[in-house]
């Protein structure tokens, strides 16, 4: 039996209500695929309304208790998750690449990635604080203390399928608040053998509850209504965002929105052209483009754009494209046939229009959801592919002639999650970073991910911030409770 076999094998594909794994309650489920070859991998459950309100339901019962748990507590059992994770990163990364289709070596990183946020909340976890004061007037002492909002909803993409899950999942333990977790659709293996781990690591029943779903608007409709439920996190599309923040809306539920970029790369012409491109490889080719925070539009001075794309090209034809098990390869499918079918029209709508395709451009034989590194030259500000995201190994290069002009492209879009900068001018650098709408910026550099840094974005990116000292706020109330002065008595006497 092979590892693969004996991986699928053992893990569980029911929901996790209450402690324990079941099917869904009419007995339904679908299949995962596997992008490289578009053959199903396991077949879980599929959740109903029902379902999704019994998971609420276990998640309101244990949050008094949960709440009150010691914050050592809550943090031990995050450690141990996170030992847990990376003595089994092995298993976690192969089921990525299964699932999810990028490269074993990828996966492994994104492995220590997710981990790392198991590690960092569990220091988080006892170092929430409030305040104690005395009025200014003199009057009443002022006590501030947070405590968990509640029961949270958690719903998570399929592009990073661990790391996405523990941004959100550590967090909300840390500060003490139970959950219902919907994974995606497309990726929900990883998510149920990480519930396996933190079951190990000493989670109590009903803190973590899953409900893997194909139809996840329905799903969680009876949720979004329910009084019980005081938190809604979400990363996936703008367009979804807005639909979950409308709904949410009704009951003034405390939200987090993490949504889509549209990041620009702005190369200026100082820059150090070998660290640019391997910026712009880093900042476009991990995960195979298919990132929210991917570089989406490469703005580069005139002066180098040509000498940029050339260097561009050649480093984006030395990936190696195939199934992400096997050893040589460096660039995965993506993730299923509607995601290929949108990036090849993106370019193919941008070639019609004048682009110039450099390398790439065309999308492959044979089975999987597999589409070429791909350099455009010659793009326009006007074209489809320039504005919308592309989630996809496509690098558009665009020109500019001034700083001010670069800045003017760069926030010509609705979405602000992320912008790359590469300059040697430290002045211009704080410019024009100062001037760009965007909640996250990298300086000659191409990844600004980071556990201990606030991630997020402004405009239609989103609201809220994970990671970082700012991720467990997202999980907790601020509560004001004014006291008599203790000496008012005193002085009556």
């Amino acid at each position: 039996m092979t590892s693969r076999d004996r991986l699928l094998g053992t893990l569980p594909t029911g929901l996790h209500v209450d402690g324990t794994w079941r099917p869904a309650e009419d007995g339904r489920v679908f299949e995962v695929a596997d992008p490289a070859t578009a053959e199903p991998l396991a077949a879980v459950a599929d959740a109903s309304p029902g379902d999704a309100v019994a998971a609420l339901d276990a998640a309101h019962r244990a949050q008094a208790e949960w709440g009150r748990t010691a914050p050592r507590a809550r943090a031990e059992i995050l450690r141990r998750a996170f030992e847990l994770v990376t003595q089994r990163a092995d298993e976690f990364a192969l089921l990525i690449t299964l699932e999810m289709g990028k490269p074993l070596a990828e996966s492994r990183a994104e492995v220590a990635y997710g981990a790392e946020f198991l590690r960092w909340f569990s220091e988080e976890a006892p170092r929430i604080g409030g305040r104690y004061a005395t009025a200014p007037d003199g009057g009443n002492r002022l006590l501030v203390r947070k405590r968990p909002v509640g029961p949270s909803l958690l719903i998570t993409p399929w592009n990073f399928p661990i790391a996405m899950a523990t941004r959100k999942v550590a967090p909300a333990i840390a500060a003490g608040c139970t959950m219902v977790l919907k994974p995606a659709e497309l990726t929900p293996l990883t998510t149920l053998l990480l519930t396996n781990v933190l079951t190990e690591a000493g989670l109590p029943p009903g803190v973590l509850n899953v409900v893997t779903t194909s139809d996840p608007s329905t799903t969680i409709q009876p949720l979004l209504a329910d009084d019980r439920l005081r938190k809604l996190s979400f990363t996936g599309s703008t367009p979804v965002g807005r639909r979950l923040m409308a709904a949410a809306s009704e009951r003034v539920l405390k939200v987090s929105m993490e949504l889509g970029g549209n990041a620009p790369f702005i190369v200026c012409e100082d820059a150090d052209l070998d660290e640019a491109v391997e910026g712009a490889v880093a900042a476009k080719m991990r995960n195979g483009g298919e990132a929210c925070v991917a570089a989406n539009r490469m703005l580069v001075h005139r002066s180098v754009a040509a000498d940029f794309t050339k260097r561009l090209a050649a480093r984006m034809g030395e990936f190696v494209v195939g199934a992400g098990t096997e050893p040589d390869t460096t660039l995965g499918p993506l993730i299923d046939e509607r995601s290929r079918a949108k990036v090849a029209g993106l370019v193919d709508d941008a070639v019609a229009a004048g682009a110039t395709v450099v390398t790439g451009g065309s999308v492959p034989e044979g089975r999987g959801w597999f589409y070429p590194p791909t350099v455009l030259a010659d793009v326009r500000p006007d074209m489809a592919i320039a504005g919308e995201e592309i989630f996809g190994p496509v690098a558009p290069i665009m020109v500019f002639d001034d700083d001010a002009e670069a800045v003017r492209a760069a926030n010509a879009t609705e979405y602000g999650l992320v912008a790359f900068l590469f300059t040697r001018d430290l002045d211009r650098a704080l410019r024009i970073t100062e001037q760009v709408e965007a909640g996250m910026l990298g300086i000659n550099t191409g990844v600004v991910s980071n556990p201990a840094a606030p991630f997020g974005g402004v405009k239609a990116s989103g609201l809220g911030r994970e990671g970082g000292a700012e991720g467990i706020e997202e999980y907790l109330e601020t509560v004001y409770i004014g006291i008599r002065d203790p000496f008012a008595s005193e002085g009556a006497q």
